[in-house]
């Protein structure tokens, strides 16, 4: 196993209850995310600890059918969730702070375990990952500058 991390921030001229409500409920993956092709929560009710999503996405090339469930949840704040199975383990997370009345600071982490084969491109994957996270703040910037 190997172990890959990444941590990006942005700031967005939004209000930080309107970005976190978007970004905690993950059926919004879709629209800012590029790769994730569907998403579905797969516990009813309100957002949670214990709340868990299904997701269909393409990763490097392979399609990915993956779980997670939220280990933490701070509303208008803070949410953790793990994904707990496949070649890719850990947690990632999203916190939210206001900077202003209507702008904020959104960082985004992950922590994950890579192991199989895929363990010997982690090098490849952060790049990978990266990549992809800096793409989609630029989109949820978009997004979240639309009233």
């Amino acid at each position: 196993m190997r172990r890959l991390q990444l941590e990006m921030r942005t700031e967005l001229q939004a209000p930080a209850s309107k970005v976190f409500d978007f970004v905690a409920d993950h059926t919004n993956a879709p629209r800012w995310q590029s790769g994730i092709d569907e998403i579905r929560r797969i516990t009813p009710g309100p957002l949670r600890v214990g709340t868990e999503h299904e997701l269909t996405r393409r990763f490097a090339g392979m399609k990915v059918v993956a779980r997670n469930r939220f280990i933490a949840y701070e509303p208008g704040r803070f949410v953790a969730f793990e994904v707990p199975s496949g070649k890719m383990t850990g947690v990632a997370s999203y916190r939210v702070e206001p900077t202003g009345s209507d702008t904020c600071r959104l960082t985004s982490k992950v922590d994950f375990q890579v192991g199989g084969l895929a363990r010997f491109a982690v090098p490849l994957l952060t790049v990978i990952f990266k990549r992809d996270d800096e793409k989609a703040l630029a989109a949820l910037k978009v997004l979240m500058d639309q009233p």
